[in-house]
C-alpha cells in the first residue's frame, strides 16, 4: 500500500520575495500566521534589491561623488583629480546588494518565515506547486512584481541593447549611449553613465520628459539635465535598433510623423517602463481575471476573482513603486489576520534619484486645473536658501498646492537637493489632512534645506520671508 504524503499546510503562502512579498510575509508571521514565501531567485529582495532600486542608488551615489570630485572640488578649495576605477565601483554596488539581501534572510529566520526556493504555480485555490512539491494555504498572495517593457522589433541582448539590469553591469564606460524613454529609470541610469564620461542622448516619445509629473518640474528638470550634458530628442519614437559588434544602429522619426533620422551609438538602454510579471503562475487555469495589459484585477481587499487568492504590488493597478507594494503587503497581512487597514493612494510619494532629485506627492497643477479645483500655489527656490548655497546645490524649487477655501494641501512638487527626503514632511502633513498654514507655522531648524518647504508654504499665502 502506497501512503501519499500530505502537503505541508500554511496559513499564508506569498509568491515573490520582492518589497511587497517579503514585507507581507514578515508582517503575516508577526501576526501569528504560519507563513511561507516562494522565491525563484537564489537571493531574496526581488528586482528592487537585486537589480533595481538598491544597486542603481549605489551607482547614483558613487557617480555623484566622482563628478563632484572631478568638476566641483576646486570651487571649494580642494585640489584633487579623481581616477575612475569602474571595477571597484561595481564591487561596492554588489556589496551593498549582498548586505541587503542577506538582511532579509536574517529577517525571515527571525520571524520564522519558511523560505521556499523555486518557481511557483498555483494549482488551484489553496494549493501551490513548487517543482515536485505541493503546499497548501488558506490564503495565497501573488507578489511577483514586474518585468522590463519592450518595443516591437527591438531585442534586448543585455550587451549592446540593455535593460536597466544590463546597464548596472557594464564592464566599461561606453563612449555613447541612447536611452529610449525619458522616465524615472532612463534618467537615473542615463545620469550615472553621463557622469562617468558617456555621451548620453534621451529619446522620449512625448514632448517632455518625466510623464505624469508637474509640468513646471518637468520643464525645469529637462533644462538642468541638459545643462549637465544630456542631449534630449523629445517628440520622437525609435522605429528600429540593430546591434552589431561595433554598437547599435538606430532609426527614429517624429512621433507626429515626418522624416526619419539615423544614429549609431555604443549602447542602447531600453527604459520604456515595466509590465506585470505573472508568467508560469497558472492564473488563467485557476480563473484569476486580468486586464488586457496583464494587470491582475482585485477588489478593495486585494482579493482576486478567485476566493483566497490575493495580489499586491506591481501586478495590480497603481504606481509600480516598492514603497507602494510594501504598504499593500502590510495592509493585506493585517486584513488576513482579522484586522483592518487602509492606503490613501493619493499620498504615495514618487522620487527620481537624479541630481538634483525630483519628488512629488498628490495632485499636479495640470490635474487640479483639469478637475476645476480652485487652489493657491506657493513656490520657493533653493537659491534663496542659505544651507543650499553653502552646499553649492542651489538649483530647483519647492512648490506647494493648497485648496483655495480650506488651505488643505493638495500636492507638492520638489526639484532640488535631497528632494526625496524633503517631500516626506508634506506627505505626513497631508496624511493628517493638514494645511499649508500648518507647515508655515511650524518651526524649522536653521540653516536647513527644510526651510525651503516652510517658505513655499508661506508663499501659498504670498508671505515668504526670504525672497
Amino acid at each position: 500500500m502506497v501512503i501519499k504524503q500530505m502537503a505541508e499546510k500554511f496559513d499564508v503562502i506569498v509568491i515573490g520575495a520582492g518589497p511587497g512579498g517579503y514585507v507581507c510575509a514578515i508582517r503575516c508571521a508577526q501576526l501569528g500566521l504560519k507563513t511561507a514565501c516562494v522565491e525563484k531567485r537564489a537571493t531574496l529582495g526581488g528586482t528592487c534589491l537585486n537589480v533595481g532600486c538598491i544597486p542603481s542608488k549605489a551607482l547614483l551615489s558613487s557617480s555623484e561623488k566622482f563628478e563632484e570630485a572631478e568638476h566641483h572640488f576646486e570651487d571649494i578649495g580642494i585640489e584633487a583629480k579623481p581616477k575612475l576605477n569602474l571595477g571597484k565601483m561595481m564591487q561596492f554596488k554588489d556589496g551593498v546588494v549582498d548586505a541587503n539581501t542577506k538582511g532579509i534572510e536574517f529577517l525571515f529566520k527571525k520571524n520564522k518565515v519558511t523560505r521556499i526556493e523555486g518557481a511557483a504555480e498555483i494549482v488551484e485555490a489553496g494549493k501551490v506547486k513548487v517543482g515536485k512539491d505541493e503546499y497548501e494555504a488558506d490564503s495565497i498572495v501573488i507578489a511577483t512584481g514586474s518585468d522590463v517593457a519592450t518595443l516591437p522589433g527591438i531585442e534586448i541582448d543585455e550587451e549592446k541593447i540593455v535593460s536597466s539590469t544590463g546597464a548596472l553591469e557594464l564592464k566599461e564606460v561606453p563612449k555613447s549611449m541612447v536611452v529610449i524613454g525619458g522616465g524615472v529609470i532612463g534618467l537615473e541610469m542615463g545620469t550615472v553613465w553621463r557622469r562617468l564620461g558617456t555621451e548620453v542622448t534621451v529619446v522620449e516619445y512625448l514632448d517632455q520628459i518625466l510623464p505624469g509629473m508637474d509640468g513646471e518640474v518637468r520643464k525645469e528638470s529637462q533644462k538642468l539635465f541638459k545643462k549637465q550634458g544630456i542631449d534630449f530628442k523629445t517628440g520622437m519614437k525609435v522605429t528600429s535598433a540593430k546591434a552589431s559588434k561595433k554598437g547599435v544602429d538606430l532609426t527614429m522619426e517624429p512621433a507626429a510623423g515626418g522624416d526619419e533620422e539615423k544614429m549609431s551609438v555604443d549602447i542602447v538602454l531600453m527604459a520604456v517602463g515595466r509590465k506585470p510579471y505573472t508568467d508560469g503562475l497558472g492564473l488563467d487555469k485557476v480563473g484569476v481575471e486580468m486586464t488586457d495589459r496583464g494587470v491582475i484585477e482585485t477588489d478593495e481587499f486585494f482579493e482576486t476573482s478567485v476566493e483566497g487568492i490575493y495580489a499586491i504590488g506591481d501586478v495590480i493597478k497603481g504606481p509600480m513603486l516598492a514603497h507602494k507594494a510594501e504598504d499593500e503587503g502590510v495592509v493585506l497581512a493585517e486584513m488576513l489576520a482579522g484586522q483592518s487597514g487602509h492606503i490613501d493612494y493619493n499620498l504615495i510619494p514618487g522620487v527620481v534619484y537624479t541630481w538634483p532629485e525630483v519628488a512629488n506627492v498628490g495632485k499636479t497643477e495640470e490635474q487640479l486645473k483639469g478637475e476645476g479645483v480652485a487652489y493657491n500655489a506657493g513656490k520657493f527656490p533653493f537659491m534663496a536658501n542659505g544651507r543650499a548655497r553653502a552646499m553649492g546645490m542651489s538649483d530647483g524649487f519647492v512648490k506647494i498646492l493648497a485648496d483655495k477655501k480650506t488651505d488643505r494641501i493638495l500636492g507638492a512638487h520638489i526639484i532640488g537637493p535631497n528632494a526625496g527626503d524633503l517631500i516626506q514632511e508634506v506627505v505626513n502633513v497631508m496624511e493628517f489632512e493638514g494645511t499649508a498654514e500648518d507647515i508655515a507655522r511650524t518651526c524649522h531648524a536653521h540653516p536647513t534645506l527644510t526651510e525651503v518647504v516652510k517658505e513655499a508654504a508661506l508663499a501659498v499665502h504670498k508671505r515668504p520671508i526670504h525672497i
